[in-house]
């Protein structure tokens, strides 16, 4: 399926606009392909990462919360519990954990679109602290598609079944160009 993003005042074919860059080797191109939703999410299917070293998803990012993530009927849901990695105030996950899970959920919902976006805006209501060590189910879905802004929502419940936060956000679809630059810069770091 070929592609079209809205980048600004004009249409730019996937994989053009802000170019295929030279070092991607392929890499950028392929996992772009997959986030736009050109690989079959099946309902019950557990999703990929959106990167190995993710921060929300990855496995190899030891700091992540390597969130697991299934598509369902209406989104994406994921169980987790936070760790002592993610600790706030004692026996409480941070805040920006939380925020973390949120936003990281939500750029697994862009498979029931089938669209890149980013975040633009993103909003969290803490209703009970998440404690750790204690399973939380996050559901995310999106609400709303008004051209390139994508509007999303999200709820946490506990293990007994009450809400402990929620939340909105608005991605904004860009093209894979818009990653393959981020790469680029990436691939010059010296470790």
């Amino acid at each position: 399926m070929a592609a079209v993003f809205d980048n600004g005042d004009r249409q730019v074919p996937a994989g053009g606009g802000e170019g295929n860059l030279p070092g991607d080797v392929g890499v950028i191109s392929r996992w772009t392909e997959h986030l736009a939703g050109q690989d079959t999410v099946e309902i019950g299917q557990r999703l990929p990462p959106h990167s190995p070293d993710c921060a929300g998803c990855g496995p190899r990012n030891p700091a992540g919360l390597d969130l697991q993530v299934v598509r369902t009927a209406t989104g994406v849901e994921a169980v987790h519990r936070f760790s002592d990695a993610q600790v706030g105030a004692p026996g409480i996950a941070h805040g920006g954990a939380v925020a973390l899970a949120f936003d990281d959920l939500f750029g697994f919902a862009l498979y029931t679109v089938g669209s890149l976006a980013v975040t633009r805006s993103l909003t969290i209501e803490y209703h009970a602290p998440f404690r750790l060590h204690r399973p939380y189910t996050f559901s995310a879905q999106v609400a709303q598609r008004e051209g390139r802004r994508l509007l999303l929502h999200a709820d946490a419940w506990d293990d007994a079944g009450q809400k402990a936060g929620s939340a909105a956000a608005t991605f904004v679809v860009v093209g894979p160009g818009h990653f393959a630059a981020g790469a680029e810069q990436g691939m010059g770091r010296s470790d």
